[in-house]
């Protein structure tokens, strides 16, 4: 979430109709919406590369991976938001013509200088209220580290981080790579 705010409340249903027709993307928290702003080269490459990874690790699975034009909704946060990768593995977002997924159990953003903070900050703590998300990965874009926040049996948040030449691991869908991959073309790795 980045560039401009809107100044007037807006529904959710007024948020949904309004973005069918922007020409540009806008996230929802709410009953405010926020234009995004374009991404840097690196972080559509790091972007991509995820997206690929995992769409081709999850594939046979059930789940599916979604790239950054698919917004995931929480009714109890009010948030439509659109990040950079997601994975849902629940059939109630596979059978709806819905424009978004409300049960992701992974979600992944590559941070900028001007979104770390909210996507640190306010973007976790809203996303932490959906009951499915099993990790929330949070991939730097000017330096090779990744940080995991993984969901345990009691319910707290686990930090696993990684870097230059470690394995990364999502075990919400059983997958792990060289770190290389995610940043290859992107920072002068891999």
């Amino acid at each position: 979430m980045v560039a401009s705010k809107s100044d007037t409340y807006v529904s959710p249903e007024d948020y949904l109709a309004g973005e069918k027709v922007s020409p540009i993307k806008h996230e929802y928290r709410q009953g405010e919406t926020y234009a995004m702003a374009g991404a840097s080269k690196a972080h559509v490459i790091i972007t991509g590369n995820v997206f690929a990874l995992l769409r081709n690790h999850v594939q046979e699975s059930g789940c599916i991976a979604y790239i950054a034009d698919m917004k995931v909704r929480s009714e109890t946060s009010n948030f439509y938001y659109y990040p950079d990768v997601a994975v849902t593995c629940d059939e109630r977002d596979r059978n709806t013509a819905e424009d978004f997924i409300r049960y992701p159990r992974l979600i992944v953003e590559v941070l900028s200088p001007t979104t770390a903070a909210f996507d640190r900050g306010d973007k976790f703590a809203d996303y932490r209220t959906s009951e499915t998300l099993q990790e929330y990965v949070l991939i730097n874009q000017e330096r090779v580290s990744v940080e995991c926040f993984r969901r345990n049996a009691e319910g707290l948040w686990v930090l696993y981080p990684y870097t230059q030449g470690q394995e990364v691991q999502f075990a919400s869908v059983n997958f792990s790579c060289a770190i290389a991959s995610i940043y290859q073309y992107a920072i002068g790795i891999g």
